[in-house]
């Protein structure tokens, strides 16, 4: 069933139902209708404490059922909504319109408004929360997804409902941010292009080159050109055309702009339609996750991107390339959200215990010298000689010293580490390995994020509160002593995962699943109902 045809069927039905709403109200007599009306809606909602509340305040009253002309436009603008909830990748089932339509139709008491004025605004605060908030519980789909989902008051909701003009209020509920309308917009693309048949065929070669010719580079040429990085041509030859095409595709997949097919750039361009489209409508709900207020001024680490930005007013004002945690069980960066407070300029590397007890003792148990870089402590905070110790002596279970490096430039965290308080004990750092940077996929570390041009972040967040950011910091980096520098003003951190994300400007990037959380998050989606077919009417 197609949109057009979904909306005008629906159309129909909400005709015949204001008919009947309207000949419910007016052919009863006018007590005996409005108690069979509120015996039925207090039935209705008392299993639910908030709609029972709400009804409670407003005398058990209608919003969905009156015959005035604003519980008419609340229908229509409802009935419009959930007749276009496939537009932000929401489950149809879930709200089962047509049932809700048919009931309206079919309602000939009071006591039947009264059923229906209850399963409406069960239905409104069902579709609300998951416009606002997502249809998932982030932490349910995987335990690296440490995101707290802000959910909005059902009595917020309804009132805010009854006291707004409704078709406002309903476009108010999806996310407002240009991300989400950038996102939505991408969707409707691809489920165009889907509907069509696709990219067409794939490429068959594991690498291709500037300079070679024949049926593969044809199939390279003609999936670059149905995918908008080549206009139509009968070249045959992997000429400079094709290769500033290969160029731009790899820039927006996250690959080395190197103009060659490679083995990753043949891969990310033989992904189907309907592979980027799971992606898009995954991270329309990773948008519903996020706090509406991200900060005027906030930090962006998207962990599939391995890059930190610092965004302004929505303008991306510094960007540089980032380390996240490694793809294992105990080294994969959380998502979160938190305020960064302040940075420490020649930080103190304090060892985890994690890694203190699985790394470095039995490193030492072999050689009570090695990492020689290190050095121990007591529970008081004194200094204790490795000489003293016998390492064999201790597990990991009854090791009782703490590990710490002290500032240097070859300290783990480098010469400036950025602090958001959290309990995860992630934060932003420097770090004296810096050929990893120089690597296409970046997990590498314990789970906290390295990155490539740590001073000038600094100088970025510091250009708010020192007049010339770059020698204040280099006044304090050159004491060598551990310094913390308060940020004036608090800056939001948020670390998110995006395999699909946009920009202001220029196409929807794509970035591989590096945790296989977005594929988890998908297979949760289609759980609850979310599906493509909607796409090939």
């Amino acid at each position: 069933m197609t949109l057009a045809k979904t909306r005008r069927d629906f159309g129909l039905l909400m005709a015949a139902a204001a008919v009947t709403l309207t000949t419910v109200f007016t052919s009863h007599p006018a007590v005996a209708q409005v108690t069979a009306f509120r015996q039925a809606l207090a039935e209705s909602v008392a299993s639910d404490r908030d709609l029972a509340a709400f009804y409670r305040e407003t005398g058990f009253a209608p919003i969905w059922t009156g015959d005035g002309a604003e519980d008419r436009a609340r229908r229509k603008a409802l009935v419009r909504t959930l007749s276009e909830v496939d537009l932000h990748g929401l489950p149809n089932a879930r709200y089962d319109l047509a049932d809700l339509m048919k009931r309206m139709a079919a309602a000939r008491s009071s006591r039947d408004l009264g059923l229906i004025e209850g399963e409406l605004s069960r239905t409104f605060l069902r579709l609300a929360r998951d416009m606002q908030s997502g249809v998932l519980v982030p932490s349910k789909v995987d335990d690296g997804i440490k995101r707290e989902v802000l959910y909005v008051d059902p009595i917020t909701n309804l009132t805010g409902l009854t006291t707004t003009e409704p078709r406002a209020f309903f476009r108010s509920l999806a996310p407002q941010g240009n991300d989400y309308a950038r996102l939505m917009k991408e969707k409707l693309r691809l489920e165009h292009l889907m509907a069509q048949g696709g990219w067409g065929a794939t490429v068959p070669a594991s690498a291709l080159r500037p300079g070679e010719a024949g049926a593969p580079v044809v199939a390279l040429r003609n999936r670059l050109v149905s995918m908008g990085y080549l206009p139509r041509s009968a070249s045959q030859t992997y000429d400079a055309a094709l290769q500033s095409a290969v160029q731009a595709f790899q820039g927006d997949h996250g690959l080395e702009q190197d103009g060659v097919a490679g083995g990753s750039t043949i891969a990310a361009l033989n992904v189907p339609v309907e592979q980027r489209l799971k992606s898009v409508i995954v991270a329309m709900e990773r948008e519903r996750w996020l706090t509406p207020e991200r900060g005027k001024r906030h930090i962006l680490v998207n962990l599939t991107d391995f890059s930190a930005r610092i965004m302004d007013d929505d303008h991306l004002t510094f960007e540089t390339r980032a380390v996240v945690g490694k793809n294992e069980s105990d080294r994969r960066s959380p998502e979160f959200s938190d305020m960064m407070e302040h940075m420490v300029i020649n930080p103190t590397w304090h060892v985890p215990r994690s890694i203190a007890v699985n790394e470095y003792l039995p490193q030492m148990k072999r050689n009570p010298n090695a990492a020689s870089h290190l050095r121990l402590y007591d529970s008081r905070g004194r200094e204790v000689s490795r000489g003293a110790v016998n390492f064999g002596a201790y597990n990991a279970r009854n090791f009782p010293f703490a590990i710490k490096q002290p500032p240097s430039t070859r300290n783990a965290l480098g010469l400036v580490k950025f602090i958001f308080p959290n309990k995860y004990n992630i934060y932003l750092h420097d770090t004296p390995q810096k050929a990893l940077f120089g690597r296409e996929r970046r997990d590498f570390s314990h789970g906290c994020i390295r990155l490539q041009q740590p001073f000038e972040f600094a100088y970025a967040l510091l250009a708010r509160q020192e007049d010339d950011p770059k020698a204040y910091f280099h006044s304090v980096l050159n004491t060598g002593r551990e310094s913390i520098v308060p940020l004036k003003t608090q800056v939001p951190v948020h670390i998110i995962y995006r395999t699909a994300f946009t920009k202001a400007q220029g196409r929807t990037q794509y970035r591989g699943d590096v945790y296989g959380r977005d594929a988890k998050v998908w297979d949760a989606l289609e759980k609850a109902g979310v599906s493509l077919g909607a796409v090939q009417g």
